[in-house]
């Protein structure tokens, strides 16, 4: 059976592949966490240059292009602690 976390993780993995410096970590609400890197994407809780937080939904609805991640951070259904440049870049990820 898949999860979501591993559906994210698959759909990251191209995507994240070369396009980022450092790391990032998705801490996706009571599912677990993604980390992106210049390797990829792979579950995992290691510390990261920038962690974003949101539930299931809000990342769905960001990678379906249905919600701006700018947005997302200024309404608060979006969480950012850390490098925000890299953040911006993992928005740029997210929404390719």
């Amino acid at each position: 059976m898949t999860t979501h976390l591993d559906a994210l993780t698959a759909l990251l993995h191209e995507k994240a592949k070369g396009a980022i410096k450092g790391t990032a970590k998705l801490v996706i609400t009571d599912q677990g966490s993604v980390v992106l890197s210049e390797d990829g994407a792979v579950q995992s809780d290691a510390d990261a240059d920038v962690t974003l937080k949101a539930s299931e939904a809000v990342f769905r609805a960001i990678l379906d292009g249905d919600q701006n991640p700018i947005t997302a951070v200024m309404t608060g259904k979006l969480k950012v602690d850390g490098n925000q440049m890299r953040a911006l870049k993992v928005s740029e990820i997210l929404t390719s």
